[in-house]
This record gives structure tokens, C-alpha cells and sequence, in this order.
């Protein structure tokens, strides 16, 4: 059985291109079989991506980076209305990195990095002002869990870490998981079930 958090999805590619708009901003994107939320943007993504943009409108530069990016909606549509911001997108999953950097082609954005990485692990920056995820709920709670733990450690002091989740796929945990780690933990936004939780690095 393969899964999208996995390196090599066994399922047979089957492209499905749509176009997502946030205000006046569009991207065309490929999607495909053995990624997370193909044919559509996930309601949790489109979430996180309009409270992120709300809470961050286009200011000095950012070292933002996305965790488990998929087919990149979240980083490309970031990097796509905040063009001098610096995003780097990381996942597990090389269909969903080929996707990635096919759809920053796709859409003329040139100011992303995409790279492999299983969670954080290979990521070597630590001074990021932003961390988002979506994180990969059915890889399980300790994969869950070791990303809010190595955001702490990648973030430079005073940035944030944005992380969406259902309530009812592990959303108190990981806030508790985010409050033992940072000291502090915000509910910025909730709609459907889905939660938007900051934390801030001391």
C-alpha cells in the first residue's frame, strides 16, 4: 500500500492539473496519484495559506520554510504574493518535490528552494522567521511530533511556527506538544473542525 508520505508512491502516475486563486493571485497547478489532495486544494492548506498571508502581509524579508509541501500550494502561493521572501519547501516524497519544482516552473517563481528532506532532518538552516505544515496526520503522532520539536530548533528567535490540524486528527496533542516546546501556544484561527496554531520562539 502506498501512501503520500512515502519516498516512492508505487501507485501509477496520473496527472490532474488544476488552478488555485488566493484575492487576485492564481496558480496552475499538476497534481498527481500518491500525493496529499489531488485535484484540489485541501480545505486545511487553503486555511493556513489566507491566516499565514492575513497575519503576514508583504513587510522585510522572510527565511520562510514549508514542511511536507506536497505539490507546494502552501510555499508557491506564498512565494507568489510575497515575491522577496526567500521560501524553501521540503518533503518526503519524490513525486511530490518533481510536482513541486514542475509547478515553480509553471508559474514563473523563482524565489523557492525545494529539497528532500523527511521532516526537518536534512534541513540544516536554523534561522528561519516562519515554519508552516500541514503536517503528514497518518504518518503518526511521533512524526507529527518530531516536526513541532525541530521547528524550535530551526527558527531564529522571535519566529514562528504555523502548524494547521483537524481537532479530531491530534489537534490537542500537538498543541499541547507545541506548549511543552515553546512555552506558548496561540489558537489563531478555526473553521470545519480545522485549527490554525502558532507558536513563538523565546
Amino acid at each position: 500500500m502506498s501512501h503520500y508520505y512515502d519516498e516512492n508512491p508505487e501507485v501509477e502516475s496520473d496527472e490532474l492539473p488544476f488552478t488555485y486563486s488566493y484575492k487576485n493571485y492564481d496558480l496552475k497547478l499538476v497534481t498527481d496519484s500518491g500525493v496529499f489532495s489531488k485535484g484540489k486544494i485541501d480545505f486545511g492548506s487553503d486555511l493556513l495559506i489566507r491566516t499565514f498571508l492575513k497575519e503576514n502581509p508583504p513587510g522585510p524579508t522572510k527565511k520562510i520554510i514549508d514542511v511536507g509541501c506536497g505539490y507546494g500550494p502552501i510555499g508557491l502561493m506564498i512565494a507568489k504574493v510575497s515575491p522577496h521572501h526567500e521560501i524553501t519547501m521540503v518533503d518526503v516524497n519524490q513525486r511530490a518535490l518533481a510536482l513541486s519544482a514542475k509547478n515553480g516552473k509553471l508559474n514563473h517563481i523563482e524565489n523557492v528552494e525545494i529539497k528532500e528532506s523527511d521532516g526537518l532532518s536534512k534541513v540544516e538552516d536554523n534561522a528561519f522567521d516562519a515554519i508552516l505544515t500541514n503536517p503528514p496526520i497518518r504518518a503518526g503522532k511521533k512524526v507529527v511530533h518530531s516536526i513541532l520539536e525541530d521547528s524550535f530548533k530551526k527558527l531564529k528567535s522571535n519566529g514562528t511556527l504555523y502548524v494547521v490540524i483537524q481537532k479530531k486528527q491530534g489537534m490537542p496533542s500537538a498543541k499541547k506538544k507545541m506548549e511543552e516546546t515553546f512555552d506558548n501556544v496561540k489558537v489563531i484561527e478555526k473553521s470545519k473542525g480545522y485549527y490554525i496554531l502558532s507558536s513563538v520562539k523565546g
